[in-house]
């Protein structure tokens, strides 16, 4: 009997072992905390730089001088990219794309390419529509977007 009770005694301990391992191999280790780029100061400078070049840009469309703004704007492009390849891109770095796009946008429309316009206003549109938390702010240039969408639509179809 003793040999009996030890053979199960050592089933139940084999079986208890595997249905142990079983468990523990789905547990996977506590995820790293995420790592937050717009906390770093290469983000808020990149914010800083691409802000003054959309200034610039527009003071130079302004005046007529078209080439300038241009270089601007393709200069601006890779700060863009960099800024909104963060996970959540902040609200500053966004109105500096949006106002980037817009830009080029207003120039593709002047230069009556009136398509490729359309495309970037749209971009505004999508990215002013879907802001979480709403602003104010992101209703004025959601309805800037509409309103560019709407010009661009009127000189498609004449």
């Amino acid at each position: 009997m003793l040999a009996r009770e030890r053979r199960i005694s050592l089933w139940l301990v084999r079986l208890f072992a595997l249905l142990a391992a079983a468990l523990l191999t789905g547990c996977e280790p506590a995820p790293a905390p995420r790592h937050d780029a717009v906390q770093e100061s290469w983000y808020k400078q990149t914010v800083d730089e691409l802000a003054e070049m959309n200034r610039e840009a527009v003071s130079d469309f302004e005046r007529g001088k078209y080439d300038q703004a241009a270089a601007l704007i393709e200069k601006g492009q890779p700060l863009m990219k960099r800024l909104l390849s963060v996970p959540r891109p902040t609200l500053e770095a966004t109105e500096a794309v949006s106002d980037l796009d817009d830009l080029y946008g207003r120039m593709l429309l002047a230069n009556r390419h009136y398509g490729w316009a359309r495309l970037l206003f749209q971009k505004n549109l999508a990215r002013w529509k879907h802001w979480q938390p709403p602003t104010a702010e992101a209703a004025r240039r959601l309805k800037q977007a509409e309103s560019a969408i709407a010009e661009c639509d009127r000189h498609i179809t004449e």
